[in-house]
């Protein structure tokens, strides 16, 4: 397999990286090539990598990025957790006993054909994020929230009435085989490029409507802040910022409403890349430099940073049951969570 593709491999760093992870994890990494994609010239493979128990009784986490092919940065701490986690399995007993109760699912590179490109949609002009079945229920910026005018303008949709793009397909069959089959399970999916910190997006996007978990989801920050209190991560529904058309996590989610005795709390890191743009003006003359940091010790500073978020949403995936409010206390943090992000 990794000679097959050594070609398109020589020409993107993150793909690269991707592969020596999977050669310094054989032998514990479960390795897929879900989907292959091509641009005019190279074909790349879409990667699932598992570790973990498989067991569709135990809860399951995925991480997921490089949706946008520019924003570099979501893969890069991706990859940056995944070589730590390998690395610990050799000596780390406390993480070896961990994976024995939990399943851990990557897709780390979703969209290597526009990360080789530096564009924001696929090969194919498609907006990943705006491309899903499901519509908003109310009037969305105009372009940024959707559109289906042309492939030349960014966050195009797709055509109406035809299937999802085959980058997209694979992540929606990885959650549904790997995620949704079990009773709890997790997913958070890495970008940039919005405001000035760093913020953890919840569903809906489509609807100002307050999901179901809304409870779960402020259980699970104040559980972040009894454990990291010096956290800077600003927790929001992504409707609060602003409503789109096609979102892949909403659709999800909406699928896993389906089944009413199982939870899925699909999460976006959104890494505010104005900060680093404001820190270095400089970066606003390059489409990279727009949702990425482009100052060495600024690239280590925020894959250190996000490490420890990573490594919290493992560990309290493996012990939710711990967590996880029942009864009168869940109502009462409902209340409290819609009083906090859907007051008028």
């Amino acid at each position: 397999m990794v000679n097959f593709y050594a070609r398109a491999m020589s020409a993107l760093p993150e793909l690269n990286e991707l592969e020596r992870i999977i050669a310094l994890g054989r032998g514990q990494l479960e390795v897929d090539v879900l989907c292959e994609v091509s641009t005019k010239n190279r074909q790349f493979p879409v990667y699932k990598l598992a570790l973990g128990n498989p067991d569709t009784s135990l809860p399951a986490i995925g991480f997921f990025g490089g949706i946008h092919g520019l924003e570099r940065i979501g893969t890069q701490v991706l990859l940056t957790f995944m070589r730590g986690l390998l690395t610990r399995l050799s000596w780390d007993k406390s993480l070896q006993h961990m994976l024995q109760d939990v399943r851990l699912v990557f897709m780390p590179l979703i969209n290597p054909g526009g990360m080789w490109q530096a564009t924001r949609c696929n090969p194919s002009g498609v907006d990943l994020m705006r491309n899903a079945p499901v519509e908003a229920n109310d009037k969305v910026p105009f372009l940024l929230g959707g559109h289906r005018y042309s492939p030349r303008l960014p966050w195009y949709r797709g055509p109406a009435g035809v299937e999802m793009e085959a980058e997209n397909l694979a992540l929606c069959r990885t959650v549904q085989q790997e995620l949704l089959s079990r009773p709890f399970s997790m997913a958070i999916d890495c970008h940039s490029g919005f405001g000035l910190r760093d913020r953890v997006w919840f569903p809906h996007a489509h609807s100002v409507h307050p999901i179901d978990h809304l409870a779960d989801i402020l259980a699970l920050e104040e559980l972040f802040q009894q454990t990291h209190p010096n956290h800077s991560y600003l927790f929001e529904p992504q409707s609060l910022q602003y409503r789109t058309h096609g979102d892949v996590w909403d659709y999800l989610y909406l699928q896993a409403q389906q089944d009413s005795s199982k939870t899925f709390l699909p999460l976006t890191l959104e890494m505010g890349s104005w900060l680093w743009v404001k820190k270095n003006p400089r970066q606003l003359f390059s489409r990279h430099g727009m949702f990425n940091p482009v100052a060495e010790h600024r690239l280590h500073r925020v894959l250190r940073r996000h490490n420890s978020w990573l490594d919290f949403l493992m560990r309290a995936t493996c012990g939710h049951a711990q967590w996880l409010a029942q009864g009168p206390t869940r109502l009462r943090l409902q209340e409290r969570a819609v009083a906090r992000w859907y007051r008028p």
